[in-house]
């Protein structure tokens, strides 16, 4: 069950200008959170924005091997970004969670193919944990526009997971969008792969039909609007294919945002 807690920020980590990494004190959710479940958060300052944000949890922290706390990583885009950008060791961050339908996280033989972009980067943290934990072979395909929207490669790297990168100005890896290494590799990949993304709906799109396109599977986390986190709203509805071959419309904070690349309705 989720739980609602006032969380001490302990420390903001700045990326770049508009990123950042944001360590909270909530190790009741922290020890309960699965790969690819998310938070609502608000800032404790003022009243402005209303409603809660959703953001995936993007490490788990821990201090000789106890659960202190998660973060999130964060780009700056609005009021609520903005806060959590600025916020200083001390604040009080608002959090609810953990929330969602997680990933599903593939044994050895298999593969795990991690495809992010810009901060989709966000879930695939805590996926690579549990990879690592299982012996599960992984890559990760990132994108960004720049070199300097690219981050926590040497984490990865330290990890085992092999990293192809891309931008759309060239300035790190291939020129042009990660979904273009993804094809190639795709093409000679191991029947057993399984691709997981988060990033923007289009890129989002693209993966999944790659993925169809040469028999692969694919999880995908789909990042909606939301206003509760919890179902109420209906803010955050996605079409779904059904079983009679139309499509029928779920609430994404609840029957994901983990899905079934297959399953989704892009058109």
């Amino acid at each position: 069950m989720p739980v609602d807690i006032e969380a001490r920020v302990i420390r903001n980590t700045r990326l770049s200008s508009d990123y950042n990494v944001l360590a909270l004190a909530a190790p009741e959710i922290a020890a309960a959170v699965a790969p690819g479940q998310f938070v609502m958060v608000k800032s404790g300052r003022g009243h402005d924005p209303l409603l809660r944000r959703p953001f995936s949890v993007f490490e788990v922290l821990r201090d000789n091997g106890r659960v202190v706390g998660l973060t999130l990583l964060s780009k700056c885009v609005g009021v609520t970004t903005r806060m959590l950008l600025e916020a200083v060791e001390g604040d009080v961050v608002s959090c609810l969670g953990p929330l969602g339908k997680p990933f599903e996280v593939v044994d050895p033989p298999a593969e795990a193919w991690m495809v992010a972009g810009g901060v989709g980067l966000a879930p695939f943290a805590t996926l690579t944990e549990a990879l690592v934990e299982r012996g599960t072979k992984a890559t990760l395909f990132y994108g960004a526009r720049s070199g300097r929207e690219l981050f926590y490669l040497d984490w990865f790297a330290s990890r085992g997971v092999r990293l192809v990168l891309a931008t759309e100005d060239g300035s790190t890896g291939e020129r042009g969008r990660i979904t273009v290494p993804l094809g190639r590799e795709l093409q000679h990949a191991a029947a057993n792969v399984m691709v997981y993304t988060c990033g923007p709906e289009p890129m989002l799109e693209a993966v999944a039909r790659l993925c169809a396109s040469h028999g692969r599977r694919s999880q995908v986390s789909v990042e909606r609007v939301m206003g509760c986190g919890m179902g109420g709203c209906y803010s955050c509805v996605i079409p779904v294919k059904d079983r009679t071959g139309g499509q029928h419309y779920v609430r994404s904070c609840i029957g994901g945002p983990v899905f079934n690349g297959a399953d989704l309705v892009w058109d």
